[in-house]
């Protein structure tokens, strides 16, 4: 029997967990708030990877590694950094363990103190620039771009899988840089690398834009982000580039000869995007019979599934089968034939649907009588019947729609998810039907607090490619004058 999803109108949250793990992309671990990754959800995180990282090296982009331990004084250098992080900290005290002298098990060793405590990464900034400072001596060693794939750990007290949890995977990317314009260009491209790869990769419409200055990464000037709208009507911030100044240049001491012969401070940004971008893809696309992926990112785009009764049947299906394989495989694509001999066709489908696999093809000995296949795209559902001539050409057209497809369906969810309101009545009235609210806010942070505070909504960003929002106004809640709206919406 297939397994089935709670229905998103019954409960989206509980929709949520159940696709996570009865899909097989991840389940709770033996470690509290931490999770493990399964094949098929580490399949869809590695084809990410591998978009984003070629994304990444079009833009001079090396990738590094650095430690996981930084030493608990490096996070003290920068003020604004440590205090955004401080309650997430794990902290390692002792490097040894020793047999219980009092009963069975084992116990730290008190003689095994560090004589400095260390701090599992939950971000990397102060020991990468603490390894720049020996990096970076001369404008000619500038700018250094640099990246890294890695996990970080941050001790949340509630997790999700995907959303938040203890541990997760992500890259980070550091850059030095010789002025704050390049630094703050460099914010920029990567903020646009983020949109393009969210649009076009994961089909997840996205509104780019600064965060609030009480919104920004701890230690930044500057905050860009891209956010997404989930099918609940709840915000999702999906990836971030920050402009971050001189503040961890100064920190660390890392200075550089101009070509003037002058030594000046260098200028930071960092970036990155986390296996949070599989909730979003989850959750932004998903429907009651369980995922539904761009076919840029599905671990298997076509699966084909052999409908006979004799074993002479089930060889000729099978030989076409694979011969279509070969072809659709040179061009690249990913195709699975699924010859299991103790499923029903009925339980292989409702699988794959729930798996997302973007197109399913069934053939029988009629199909192959009559040279027809019966092909089922998973964004509509639809079943339609195929000539088998000519056929990979077709199904290479109908995966490059159902990408655009699945785009123009939740581009069209996002766009009737936003909303003008001019009042504070019709705020707290509309906040609560979910999506995003584009606002007039006076700026000011007691105005930006007490609308948090009075409904749990946030500034998710401030649009940069929107001409909307390019006029004055009054403050939806204080009424003093505004410039500009901005997105308020309630987030994960």
């Amino acid at each position: 029997m297939a397994k089935e999803v709670t229905k998103r109108s019954d409960n989206y949250s509980e929709w949520y967990d159940n696709l996570v793990v009865k899909a097989d992309l991840a389940e709770r671990s033996a470690v509290r708030g931490c999770m493990v990754i399964k094949p098929y959800g580490y399949a869809i995180w590695e084809k990410m990877q591998g978009i984003l990282d070629r994304m990444f090296k079009e833009q001079g982009v090396k990738n590094a590694y650095f430690p996981l331990f930084i030493p608990k004084s490096f996070l003290s250098r920068e003020a604004e950094h440590v205090e955004g992080f401080a309650k997430e900290c794990a902290v390692v005290t002792h490097h040894r363990l020793m047999t219980n002298p009092n009963g069975p098990g084992v116990v730290v060793d008190p003689s095994a103190k560090l004589e400095e405590e260390l701090v599992v990464r939950p971000t990397s900034e102060t020991i990468i620039w603490s390894t720049y400072k020996s990096w970076i001596h001369s404008w000619r060693d500038l700018p250094v771009l640099c990246n890294q794939w890695c996990n970080v750990v941050r001790w949340e007290m509630r997790t999700r899988l995907f959303l938040r949890t203890a541990e997760f995977l992500w890259q980070e990317g550091h850059t030095a840089h010789a002025t704050a314009e390049e630094a703050q260009k460099m914010a920029e491209t990567m903020v646009g690398v983020y949109a393009k790869f969210a649009r076009e990769t994961m089909a997840l419409p996205v509104v780019v834009g600064h965060k609030s200055p009480g919104e920004r990464f701890a230690g930044a000037l500057d905050t860009l982000t891209i956010e997404a709208m989930m099918q609940d009507g709840k915000a999702l911030q999906a990836g971030t580039s920050h402009f971050l100044g001189q503040n961890f240049a100064k920190s660390f001491d890392v200075l550089y000869t101009n070509k003037e012969g002058n030594q000046e401070y260098v200028w930071a940004t960092s970036w990155g995007v986390s296996t949070r971008l599989m909730g979003a893809l989850i959750m932004a696309h998903g429907d009651d019979n369980g995922l539904v992926l761009p076919p840029a990112l599905a671990p298997i785009q076509i699966v084909m599934v052999p409908i006979y009764k004799t074993q002479e049947e089930h060889d000729t299906i099978i030989a076409k089968m694979k011969d279509l394989k070969a072809v659709l495989e040179a061009r690249g694509h990913s195709v699975e034939v699924d010859d299991r001999d103790n499923l029903r066709p009925g339980f292989k489908f409702a699988e794959w649907e729930l798996k997302g696999v973007p197109v399913r093809l069934a053939i029988g000995p009629r199909d192959i009588e009559s040279g027809t296949v019966e092909v089922h795209r998973r964004d509509t559902l639809e079943k339609i019947s195929e000539p088998l001539e000519g056929l990979e050409d077709r199904l290479i057209g109908l995966l490059d729609d159902i990408q655009k497809n699945i785009y123009e369906k939740a581009l069209a969810f996002r766009d009737a998810s936003i909303r003008k309101v001019e009042t504070w009545d019709e705020f707290k009235e509309e906040i609560e039907k979910g999506g995003f609210l584009l606002c007039h806010w006076d700026g000011t942070a007691e105005t930006e607090a007490r609308i948090q505070e009075e409904t749990k909504a946030t500034i998710r960003c401030i649009p940069v490619d929107s001409a909307v929002c390019m006029e004055e106004g009054k403050c939806v809640y204080s009424g003093k004058p505004s410039h500009q709206r901005v997105l308020f919406a309630r987030s994960y």
